[in-house]
């Protein structure tokens, strides 16, 4: 059942969320996931039908003007900051729809299993992993696993999840990410292409084409599905930015949803607010 306490809402136990993933799908819509930096954001996501919504440190960092790249950066307790936004802003807000946490995982001043309890008892249906070592690469990625703040971390978190019965989504990078996290019961998958591409402090090229994302996000599909096949896929960042975009990668792979944080929070914002206040500034004045 849902929240034991009201009868609706947060938190839902995994099964709960996988059914509800499940409705989505039997009704032959695609499953939206939506990053929420702010409640505002969060209360009218939900509103326009989000299935799922996310809070991570980058959303703070995106509503106050700056790159989603500074929740990777050591601007602030990651952990802390989505814990703070969810208590404060976005659980108090949301109705209905599962609320998802971002935990970084590899933080070691906490004891994961006591975290993980924390973000149980405030109320969140899950956990996603943000900030994450999946979208790190190169030199630094190396100096990461060899000094014990290894990518292996995120896949532990994630199996500890799903043992206190939270749902888990997870981003990945690479096919053998995407195995791994299948082997430790990832609910649901979202392939990472890259930074998402436009808006006022996106990235202005893209990371991958539109062949390397269609191409990328299928072999991350197909490897976890041959660890398991109930685990559900959705697409995220690179070119993907609009719904036609979204439709592109549906019609070409098997992700069945997409997650949106930078295409639906900030640039929704972006071009409202930019629009709405040149129609006031063009309303005339009378002399």
């Amino acid at each position: 059942m849902a929240n034991p306490w009201t009868g609706t809402g947060n938190p839902y136990n995994r099964a709960e969320v996988i059914e509800r993933l499940q409705d989505t799908l039997s009704k032959g819509e695609p499953i939206i996931a939506a990053g929420a930096g702010t409640g505002i954001s969060a209360k009218f996501i939900e509103k326009g039908g989000a299935d799922l919504i996310i809070i991570y440190n980058s959303g703070r960092f995106r509503m106050m003007g700056h790159g989603s790249t500074a929740g990777m950066m050591a601007y602030g307790d990651a952990n802390a900051i989505a814990m703070e936004i969810g208590e404060y802003e976005v659980l108090p807000v949301v109705n209905e729809i599962p609320v998802i946490c971002g935990v970084h995982a590899t933080d070691p001043r906490r004891r994961m299993w006591h975290w993980l309890l924390k973000v149980k008892e405030m109320g969140f249906s899950g956990v996603n992993n943000f900030p994450t070592h999946t979208i790190v690469d190169g030199h630094f990625r190396g100096v990461l696993e060899e000094t014990g703040m290894s990518v292996e971390k995120e896949f532990e978190m994630v199996n500890l999840a799903g043992r206190m019965d939270m749902f888990s989504i997870v981003y990945v990078g690479s096919p053998e990410e995407a195995k791994k996290m299948a082997e430790n019961g990832a609910d649901a998958i979202i392939a990472h292409v890259g930074t998402t591409v436009g808006g006022s402090i996106g990235v202005t090229g893209a990371v991958a084409t539109w062949d390397d994302t269609i191409r990328r996000t299928q072999e991350i599909i197909d490897a976890a599905k041959s660890v398991r096949d109930d685990i559900f896929y959705l697409c995220h960042g690179g070119p993907i930015n609009t719904p036609e975009d979204v439709d592109r990668v549906l019609s070409a792979t098997d992700c069945v949803g997409f997650v949106g944080a930078s295409s639906l929070e900030r640039m929704g914002v972006e071009e409202s607010l930019t629009s709405l206040t040149r129609e006031f500034k063009a309303v005339p004045l009378k002399r």
